[in-house]
């Protein structure tokens, strides 16, 4: 009696040990959230994702659909409007070249987003590190990152974009002709541009063009003049990069003719992402969305009239694991 007596007390100092004295449900809540950063392979090319935050999403004022069918998609997806939406970026080191897709709000959406370059940095690289930036359109949660203290956030990138999305942004002509509440993308592009440009690192492109090798950029015309999409190669794996092609997975994936009312060409941007959703999936490469659920990387698969995004599966291996 006395060893197991003996033998119960050890173990009731040992659980008090390892749980400790103090009631765990005593401890305050943190409620913050690590720098959001994912990383995967693509043939030999390296992709991390990159959070810039997130911020609320109002479905209603965006989308021209009843609320009996917006209501449905909610429920469907248990979510409720607003909803919780991402912002994305995607940083592509080639292993000659770091270059980084769209570089996320910096101060010109609100206190919830801005957050890339922490992401970056807590993913292991450095602003001054990348070679690229590659601008899929130039509305400000996916150009604002371009800045830091109005400075060039990313110092030694030079930044490319379609030369129609610059014709039309830059524009001092476009700005001055704007409607009051619409002057503040012109002037938001303008700011965040402008010191590249003045550096001579802002170099546009037109049409289909490889920026460099694995990476090519493909016009998608239609949320706005210049959009841009950019498809990644390498080892046989593909990844396209698709900026605002879509924004809300629960209304775009289902009904792909759903557009936004603030695309600058409805009818244009519908025919788009109906063309790049069915080329997704029967190809059944990858994809990457700026405001898809972070990380924003899955792939699209047919279901009936619409579509299903596969997130995807989560993977700590690296390049080193990966190879024989």
């Amino acid at each position: 009696m006395l060893n197991i007596r003996s033998g119960a007390a050890a173990a009731v100092c040992a659980l008090a040990f390892i749980c400790g004295t103090t009631a765990l449900a005593g401890a305050p809540q943190l409620k913050t959230q690590a720098p959001g950063w994912y990383r995967m392979m693509l043939g030999d090319f390296e992709v991390t994702a990159l959070n810039d935050g997130t911020f609320p999403m109002d479905l209603v004022s965006l989308f021209a659909i009843t609320q009996k069918q917006l209501d449905e998609d909610l429920s469907r997806s248990f979510l409720t409007n607003p909803v919780e939406a991402s912002v994305n970026g995607f940083l592509i080191n080639t292993g000659t070249k770091l270059v980084l897709i769209d570089t996320g709000s910096g101060t010109f959406f609100g206190p919830t987003v801005g957050k890339l370059v922490s992401s970056l940095e807590a993913s292991g690289y450095r602003p001054e590190q990348v070679d690229e930036v590659y601008i899929t359109h130039m509305h400000p949660d996916h150009i604002g990152g371009l800045l830091k203290d109005g400075k060039p956030a990313f110092p030694n990138a030079v930044v490319r974009a379609a030369q129609q999305e610059a014709d039309y942004w830059l524009s001092k002509a476009k700005l001055a002709a704007a409607p009051a509440d619409a002057k503040y993308g012109f002037e938001d592009a303008q700011k965040a541009l402008g010191p590249y440009v003045e550096a001579g690192r802002f170099k546009p492109f037109n049409g289909d063009v490889q920026l460099v090798p694995g990476v090519r950029a493909v016009a998608t015309p239609g949320h706005t003049p210049g959009h841009t999409l950019y498809m990644v190669e390498s080892g046989g794996e593909k990844l396209v990069v698709w900026g605002d092609l879509m924004h809300a997975a629960t209304v775009q994936f289902p009904d792909p003719s759903a557009s936004l009312k603030y695309d600058t060409d409805l009818p244009a941007a519908a025919e788009q992402r109906k063309k790049v959703f069915a080329d997704a999936a029967a190809h059944r490469y990858w994809v990457a969305g700026a405001h898809l659920p972070f990380p924003g990387i899955g792939h699209l698969r047919v279901n009936g009239s619409g579509y299903v995004f596969v997130h995807a599966n989560y993977t700590t291996l690296t390049l080193q694991q990966l190879k024989p």
